[in-house]
Order: structure tokens, then sequence, then C-alpha cells
């Protein structure tokens, strides 16, 4: 498997280049959503903006399937590989992109008519609910789309094909963003404009990789079509089912954050907390583009029984991670100001709640980086149940629990403290729970070699 020699080992300086096509990969994503958010600010007005980003939390829910697919099916991938299972491993490659599609039409079709429900629900008032329900209602359509793009973005690294995982995503971006400048700049299309924009670009992303897995390639993966594999599409949901339950407990906390918002500072606050959001996008790509590319390698060691080369991986990322936390906090602190101004300048109130809040959320990119880890990790080690713990408790018991809890206690400034006191307490369970299984996986100092 190309990128997945065994007895290699491999140097941070060799993690670092090989993960930068994957982190650039998730950074073009992220930032193609974030110019949605400027495009829609500056041209549409901070109520359609706040429109999108109280919507936007779920789209995000239903293209997490993709993601739960995607690392879920890519782990069983990569571990047939490093059993040496080419056909079985091509076999569940199919049933996973299959598994993606069908998912994505059905959650689809449930959403579209609920949507004007669902946005009163999460705090739509008169003048914001129609934004929230066209911009929703288009992005619904092009769910499936989404899905498979996310799910492509797992198994590009998985084949070894990374590099080209990157190019289909930067041209996706670049569709993304052209039409965004026809339709909100050109057009005055607003939301709308947004969102058909965002949905060709998910098109391209999507497409172009069916195109290249149907095909004679020179990854290590082929689609082939084959009968259902029931056995494999259920490891795959519940090994990936931390992912998807991340998304929707982050998802979730945006809801709480937002509704609270509403309450205490009104629509600036839902936009303030949306401009810190598309900082937290970009950055947290960072994490998630370094653990689509260790996966598989964890994943292809625990089938190699490879154990020194799982523990060497495991340390040293720990110590990037906390590296680059340290390095987006120093940026998010330098970039506090300058952002507000671009997205919210035009509004004295929405600015001066921007720097201030943002400032604050800053601290969360400090643990952000090996908590997304340590749930990843244990996907990758085909341990579905403990990441989707760790994703749970994290995200929907001390993210959501601190904010509902801190503004009823010390009023509605200390929302924007929630997210960093939850991280950091996330940091102290994660650490423990990976070491508390570093002896049954082998990756403690002594290398113990476990039967699986």
């Amino acid at each position: 498997m190309k990128g997945f020699e065994l007895g290699r080992h491999v140097s941070v300086k060799q993690l670092l280049l090989g993960a930068a096509p994957s982190v650039l990969m998730m950074i073009s994503i992220s930032v193609y959503g974030v110019f949605d958010g400027f495009f829609v600010s500056n041209f549409a007005g901070k109520t359609p903006f706040a429109a999108l980003n109280l919507i936007y939390p779920v789209i995000m829910i239903l293209g997490s399937l993709g993601f739960m697919m995607g690392s879920g099916g890519s782990a069983l991938v990569a571990k047939c590989l490093g059993e040496g299972k080419q056909e079985e491993a091509n076999q569940q490659f199919f049933n996973a992109v299959a598994g993606a599609i069908v998912l994505g039409v059905v959650s689809s079709l449930a959403t579209y008519f609920a949507l004007p429900s669902l946005a009163i629900g999460l705090g739509a008032d008169e003048a914001m609910l129609e934004d929230c329900v066209n911009y929703g209602r288009i992005m619904v359509l092009g769910v499936t789309a989404f899905n498979l793009q996310n799910l492509f973005q797992n198994f590009m690294v998985t084949s070894g094909k990374g590099r080209l995982g990157f190019r289909v995503t930067l041209l996706a971006g670049i569709v993304n963003i052209a039409f965004d400048a026809i339709f909100i700049v050109g057009c005055r299309m607003g939301v709308v404009g947004a969102a058909i924009g965002t949905v060709l670009g998910q098109v391209v992303g999507a497409v172009i990789p069916i195109i290249y897995f149907s095909r004679r390639n020179s990854s290590s993966l082929r689609l082939a079509p084959c009968k259902p594999m029931w056995g494999a599409l259920g490891k795959m949901v519940g090994n990936g089912m931390s992912e998807f339950v991340n998304t929707i407990s982050a998802s979730g906390v945006s809801l709480v954050l937002n509704a609270s918002l509403m309450q205490y500072f009104g629509e600036d606050g839902v936009g303030a907390y949306g401009i810190i959001c598309y900082v937290w996008l970009v950055f947290a790509a960072v994490f998630i583009g370094y653990n689509v590319t260790i996966a598989p390698r964890v994943s292809y060691c625990l089938g190699a029984k490879d154990y020194r080369e799982l523990r060497s991986l495991y340390v040293k990322s720990l110590w990037i991670l906390l590296a680059f936390g340290l390095l987006q906090f120093a940026l998010a602190e330098a970039l506090a100001v300058p952002l507000s101004h671009a997205f919210g300048g035009y509004d004295e109130s929405l600015l001066q709640l921007t720097i201030r809040a943002s400032l604050i959320y800053g601290l969360t990119y400090l643990f952000l980086g090996v908590n997304m880890f340590g749930s990843a990790f244990f996907t990758a080690l085909n341990n579905g149940v403990v990441s989707l713990l760790l994703s749970f408790f994290r995200l929907a018991v001390l993210e959501i629990g601190s904010v509902a809890i801190l503004p009823r206690v010390f009023g509605g400034e200390a929302i924007w403290y929630a997210v960093p006191l939850a991280e950091a307490l996330g940091l102290v369970m994660v650490v423990a729970v990976m070491q508390s299984f570093s002896k049954k996986y082998g990756y403690d100092k002594n290398f113990s070699l476990v039967k699986h």
C-alpha cells in the first residue's frame, strides 16, 4: 500500500509532510465556507448572515453521515490492506460509497419539508426565517454530494492519493468562491446565491473521485460493484459513529449557544459566534487533516501487528498537536481584531462584541487538537465504542453543560468561556483514556504484543 510501507520508521518531518495534502484539503473546504459568510455578511447584511449561521449546524449534522462512513469505512479498508486482503478492501470501499449515497438521499428527504419548523425551533425570528429556510432547503438538496465529498476525503488518503484529494478539493473550492462572487456580489442573490455556490462546489468534490475510482487507476483502491456486506456496513457505522456524534454534538453546542446568544445579545451574538466559527473551522481543519492522514496508518499498523510503529505514531502525534495548539492560540489572539473588522466592521456593536468574544474563545485551541485526535485514534483502532464515548462526553456533556450552566450563574458574558473550559476538562479525560488502553493495543512503552 503506497505510503504505508511496513517496517518503516516515520519521523516527525515525514509525518508533517505526509499530512500536508490532507491538512490543505481540509483548510480549503473550511476557507470556501468562510467565503460564504464573508460575502453574505458584507453584501447582504447581518440579518441574512445570522440566518445562515443559525441554520448551518443542521446541514453539518446531515453532512456528518459522510464523515461517519468515510472514517469508519477507511479504518476497515486500511486494516484489510494491512492484512493483505485487497479484494475485500475494494468491496468494503464500494459499500461505504453506496451507504453514503443512501444515507444522503434519505436524510435530504426527511429534512427538506421540516426546515421551517426547525428554523423556528432554533430561535429564528420573523426577519430571519425566510433566509433560514431558503438557504437550508438548497443546502439540503446537496447533502448527498456533501456526504460523498466528506467520505472521499478519507479514502483519498487511505488509497495513497492525498495530493489528488487536495487538488480536487481546491477545484471544488474555486468553483464555490467563483459562484459566490457571481451570485452574491454580482446578482445580489444573498443566502440563496451562497447556497447554490456551495452545492456546486460539493458536486465537483463528489463526482471527480467517483469517476477516478470507477476506472483503472494507480491507487490502492477501486470502485467495483458488489453485493451489500451488511456486517461490514454495520461495523463501518458503529466504528464511524463517533465522527457522526462528534458533529452532532458540535452542532448541538452551536444550536444551544445560538439560542443563548439570541437571548443575551440578539442577532449580534449569533453573528459574532458565526465569525468565531469561521476561525474555528480553519483551525480545526488542521487537526482533522492530520487525523485523516494518521488514522489509516494506525489501522494499517494494527492489522500488520506493527506495535513499535504504532507507539511511535501515538507519541509523536501528541507532541505535534500540542505544538499546533500553541501556535493556533497565538494566531487566534493576533487575528481577533483584524478578522472582526473584516466580517463585522460595518456595524459597531457587532464589531466590539466579536473582538471581545474572539479573544476569550481563542483559549479553545490550546486543547482542541489532542481532544480531536483521541476520538480519531480509537476509530482507527476499530474501537468505535470508546471513540463514541469520548466524543459524546466531551461535546454533549462537557460543552453543552458548560454552555447551559455558566451564563445562568455568571451572566451572559460567561458564555464565551464555556467552550474553552469544557475543552480543558476534555483534555484531561482524553489523555487518561488513551493511556488506559495503551497496553491493550500495544502502544505502551513496553511495545506489548497483544493479540486482538
